[in-house]
């Protein structure tokens, strides 16, 4: 009997991982590209390379939202492409359901799949995944070992 966790608990539970790195206290994100069960890129909520992050220099709120930050999805997709690495049909694993501005940039990217922990905010992805013919699949409970 094969008592592994599923490849997609297993990209997940690295997502939350990478979320431990995560600078902005307000939602602590962490997002993971996979293509052929390969880990092509990862990424946090952080601030701007090189500048202070909201856990030393506080948030910067518009619009109850802090815009200190890059989101995670942003920045696998921004470190992917820093990197020369192509993530065309890849998989987004994301602890949180990606954002609208995220969600474009996903689907720009040509990533063909989302696997997201809990839901955050915006229901336009599923109407617009549908129409992109990108796969959303919710995964919410922490898993681990199964037995």
């Amino acid at each position: 009997m094969d008592d592994r966790v599923s490849w997609d608990e297993y990209f997940m539970n690295i997502a939350r991982v990478v979320a431990t790195r995560a600078t902005c206290d307000r939602k602590l994100v962490g997002a993971v590209l996979v293509r052929d069960k390969t880990i092509l890129s990862t990424g946090y909520n952080g601030s701007i390379r090189g500048l202070p992050h909201c856990s030393g220099a506080g948030h910067m709120m518009e619009e109850g939202h802090c815009v200190r930050t890059v989101h995670a999805e942003a920045n696998a997709i921004i470190q992917a492409a820093k990197n020369g690495v192509a993530i065309d049909g890849s998989t987004v694993y994301t602890t949180a359901s990606p954002c609208w501005p995220c969600f474009k940039l996903i689907a720009n990217s040509g990533a063909t799949r989302i696997v997201f922990g809990e839901f955050y905010r915006d229901n336009r992805i599923f109407e617009y995944a549908q129409q992109l013919d990108i796969e959303l699949v919710s995964l919410e409970a922490p898993t681990g070992r199964k037995g």
